[in-house]
C-alpha cells in the first residue's frame, strides 16, 4: 500500500524593490507551499494569503492542516472542492494534487487540460504606486516591456498616468486602482486614462460599491479584480465590467480556474490571468490558463530578488510554460 503524506511550509522571498499599491507596501513575498508525497512521487502547490480577503499565513496553514487526514487518506480534486472554500488554501492543495497526478501518470497537466501546445505569453510588468517622477523613473528602468500594469489609487492619479505614458509611449497600459477611486473621482480619472490610451482600468471602485459602473460611460474598458473570485460571481458583474481578472488564489486552484474561464467566456467577458506576488511555483498553473487570454499579468517572479530553483523562464516580458522540474 502506497502511503500519502502532506506537508505545509511557509517560504519568504525578499523583493527586488518595495512593492506599493493603494492599500500599502511590502518588501517580501510570503507564500504557503503545500507538498503531497505519494511513494516516489510528489506534487507541489503555492498560494499567497491575502489580508484583503481575510487571510493570514496562520489561517491558511491551519486550513490546509485541517484537511490533512482527508488528503492523506487519498481524497482527490473532486472532493477537495467541498473540503475547502475558494481561496489561497485550496489553491495550494489543488495545484499540488494536479502536479502529483502529472508526476504519477507521466502525463503533463498541459496535456490533461488541453494545453499541450502551450506557448510563451507576454506578461505585464508592474509599476508600483509612487510620485509621478518615481513612477516615470521605474517605467524607464523597466525598459522596452510591451505591457505595463500601473498602480494608482489616490490624489494625483492623472499626473501619475501621464508620467508613465510619457516614459513608455508604445506600451500597452493597464491602470490598476485597487479599489482606490470614489464616485467623486472616477469620472476624471477615467477620462485621464482614456487620454493616454490606456487599454483597461482595473477595479476602480470598491467591490460591492461599484453599481455606478453600470450607469456611467466607460471610455476605457473596466476589469473586475477584487469584485470577482469564482465562477458563481460572474453573472452579477455583467453590465458593470468588460474584463475579469482570474487569479488562482481567488478561485481556489486550477480546477475552479478552468470552470471560471469557461464561464467568463460564456458571459462575454474578456479575461486577464493575474497573480499575487509570489514565486514561479505559484505562476506555473496560471501560465497554462493564460493561453488565449486577452491580458496576462504573471510578473510575480520578476519582482523577487531571487526565485525558486528551476523557475519559469522569462525573456523580457515573455514567460514560457513550466518545465516538469518546477510543476505539472
Amino acid at each position: 500500500m502506497i502511503v500519502r503524506r502532506l506537508s505545509v511550509t511557509v517560504d519568504r522571498f525578499p523583493l527586488a524593490r518595495q512593492f506599493t499599491i493603494a492599500r500599502g507596501s511590502k518588501t517580501e513575498a510570503v507564500v504557503v507551499t503545500c507538498t503531497v508525497l505519494e511513494g516516489s512521487n510528489s506534487g507541489r502547490g503555492e498560494c499567497v494569503p491575502y489580508a484583503r480577503y481575510g487571510e493570514t499565513v496562520e489561517s491558511v496553514t491551519a486550513a490546509i492542516e485541517g484537511i490533512r487526514a482527508a488528503i492523506e487518506a487519498g481524497e482527490g480534486l473532486d472532493t477537495l472542492q467541498s473540503l475547502l472554500p475558494p481561496g489561497a488554501a485550496r489553491n495550494a492543495v489543488d495545484c499540488a494534487l494536479w502536479d502529483l497526478e502529472a508526476k504519477r501518470s507521466g502525463r503533463s497537466v498541459a496535456e490533461t487540460i488541453g494545453r499541450a501546445g502551450a506557448a510563451p505569453v507576454d506578461t505585464a510588468f508592474t509599476i508600483s504606486l509612487g510620485t509621478p517622477n518615481e513612477m516615470a523613473r521605474a517605467t524607464r528602468e523597466a525598459g522596452e516591456r510591451t505591457v505595463l500594469k500601473v498602480k494608482v489609487g489616490g490624489e494625483g492619479d492623472g499626473e501619475r498616468m501621464r508620467a508613465v505614458r510619457a516614459a513608455a509611449p508604445q506600451a500597452r497600459l493597464i491602470i490598476d486602482a485597487n479599489e482606490g477611486w470614489t464616485p467623486d473621482t472616477i469620472r476624471d480619472n477615467m477620462l485621464a486614462a482614456a487620454s493616454i490610451g490606456a487599454f483597461v482600468v482595473e477595479q476602480p471602485l470598491p467591490a460591492g460599491r461599484d453599481e455606478l459602473l453600470a450607469r456611467m460611460p466607460r471610455p476605457v474598458p473596466v476589469c473586475a479584480d477584487e469584485a470577482v473570485h469564482g465562477s458563481a460571481d460572474l453573472g452579477s458583474l455583467v453590465g458593470r465590467y468588460d474584463y475579469v481578472n482570474l487569479k488562482l488564489d481567488k478561485t481556489g486552484g486550477l480546477t475552479e480556474g478552468l470552470r471560471f474561464l469557461a464561464e467568463a467566456r460564456r458571459h462575454g467577458f474578456g479575461v486577464m490571468v493575474g497573480c499575487m506576488v509570489g514565486s514561479s511555483l505559484g505562476m506555473a498553473p496560471a501560465v497554462l490558463l493564460a493561453q488565449g487570454a486577452e491580458l496576462v499579468d504573471l510578473d510575480g517572479p520578476l519582482l523577487l530578488r531571487e526565485d525558486r530553483p528551476n523557475g519559469l523562464t522569462y525573456e523580457g516580458s515573455r514567460v514560457h510554460p513550466p518545465q516538469a522540474s518546477l510543476w505539472g
